[in-house]
C-alpha cells in the first residue's frame, strides 16, 4: 500500500499553494494562486518552471524553495488538519496486513509533521520523499523508491493519491492507483484510477466492496472469501 500524504491524508494542498505564492511575491514575482494550486502535487523542480519559468537549480530557485519551506512550516503547518477518519482508514489497512509506505513530493523535514497531524506516524514506518527521487511526480521515481523500500513487486501494490500527477506516476511505475477527490481534483481529473472516492471517510465506509478488501493479505491467508 503506497500512500500520498498532501491532499490525500492531510488537507494541505491550499497551504502549499499559498506558501509558494507568498514566496514568489517576496521575490517580486506575481503568480496566480489558481495556477499554482493546479500544480500542487508536483515537486518544486516541476512547479517553479511551470508557473514562473524558474529552474529549481538556479540561485533564485534555491531561494524560492527555501523560503516556501519556511512559510509552510512556520506559518501554515500548525493550522492543518487531517481529513475525517484518516487514521481509522490507515489503521484498517494495517489491521488487514498491508505493508504501508509513503510516496510524497514533500520534503523529508515536512513529512513527519504531516504524518503526525494525520495521526499515522507509527503506522507507516516506510517513507519516501522528494529527497529520495531524482525527478518528482508525475515522473515515477518516488513510486519506484517506495516499491524498493517495501520489497514489494509492482503487481502486488496499490497506490492512493489525490492529483493527476499521483495517477500518472503510479501508472508509469506499473502500479494500480485509487484516487481521492479531497485534494481538490474531480473524478474526471483522476482518469486512470481504478476506483475514486471522496476521501478517506468514504473509502472506509465502502471498504468491504473496495479493491482493498479483495487484496487484504490477512483475508487471503485466512481463507476468508473476497468481497464481491
Amino acid at each position: 500500500m503506497i500512500l500520498d500524504v498532501d491532499g490525500t491524508l492531510v488537507d494541505s494542498n491550499d497551504a502549499h499553494a499559498r506558501a509558494w505564492v507568498d514566496a514568489f511575491a517576496e521575490q517580486g514575482i506575481t503568480v496566480a494562486l489558481d495556477e499554482v494550486r493546479r500544480a500542487i502535487g508536483m515537486g518544486g523542480d516541476k512547479l517553479m518552471p511551470a508557473v514562473a519559468d524558474v529552474e529549481e537549480s538556479s540561485e533564485l530557485g534555491q531561494q524560492l524553495s527555501k523560503r516556501r519551506a519556511e512559510i509552510f512550516q512556520d506559518v501554515l503547518l500548525p493550522t492543518l488538519r487531517a481529513f475525517p477518519r484518516t487514521r481509522d482508514l490507515v489503521q484498517r489497512f494495517a489491521d488487514d496486513g498491508f505493508t504501508l509506505a509513503v510516496a510524497s513530493s514533500a520534503k523529508k523535514e515536512e513529512l513527519t509533521p504531516l504524518l503526525d497531524i494525520a495521526g499515522v506516524t507509527r503506522l507507516i514506518p516506510l517513507r519516501t520523499s522528494s529527497d529520495d527521487a531524482d525527478q518528482s511526480k508525475p515522473d515515477p521515481d518516488i513510486v519506484h523508491a517506495a516499491l524498493k523500500r517495501t520489497g514489494c513487486g509492482r503487481d502486488a501494490a496499490v497506490m492512493i493519491g489525490d492529483t493527476p500527477y499521483d495517477i500518472e506516476a503510479a501508472l508509469r511505475a506499473g502500479v494500480r492507483v485509487v484516487g481521492f477527490e479531497c485534494g481538490g481534483w474531480s473524478r474526471g481529473d483522476l482518469r486512470g484510477a481504478i476506483e475514486v472516492y471522496a476521501g478517506p471517510e468514504e473509502l472506509l465506509e465502502r471498504y468491504d466492496v473496495s479493491i482493498f478488501a479483495r487484496l487484504a493479505p490477512k483475508k487471503r491467508r485466512s481463507g476468508i472469501p473476497a468481497s464481491p
